[in-house]
């Protein structure tokens, strides 16, 4: 991982106030080292820690990225109800979740139009809306 990414990602840490620990920068780097928006699982970030040779437990990595999300660095989508993507966008934004490769991509907000939604219960407000539209390719 370049020196850059490891600075990238240490200021990210920085900027939500969290502790620059080796595990964390090393997986802040892979995460948003080079600028980009990722959606990543734990397994997959994981598996690009240990490409990069750096040695950290699956579980740390969970707590990491339960960390980060906590902290607001990152938003956590569920699909199928039991697979987390983690993802460095936080802002308001659909995915497409590709079914054959089970992989979450951004879809592109601007073409998404919410015109009415049911109302909240008594007693409660919608804080958010996630929306995953599931392709399969033909």
């Amino acid at each position: 991982m370049t020196t850059e990414a490891l600075r990238n990602g240490t200021q990210w840490l920085a900027s939500a106030g969290l502790r620059p620990t080796r595990q964390r920068v090393a997986l802040a780097g892979l995460l948003v080292g080079d600028g980009q928006d990722r959606h990543v699982t734990a397994e997959s970030l994981f598996a690009s820690v240990r490409e990069h040779g750096d040695r950290v437990s699956l579980a740390t990595v969970y707590n990491t990225l339960r960390a980060f999300c906590d902290a607001g660095l990152m938003q956590e989508i569920t699909v199928d109800g039991s697979k987390s993507y983690f993802d460095t966008n936080t802002g308001d934004h659909p995915h497409f979740f590709w079914e054959d490769d089970r992989v979450l991509t951004d879809a592109p907000a601007d073409e998404l139009e919410i015109s009415r939604l049911p109302g909240a219960p008594e007693g409660a407000e919608i804080s958010k809306i996630d929306v995953v539209i599931r392709l399969r390719r033909t």
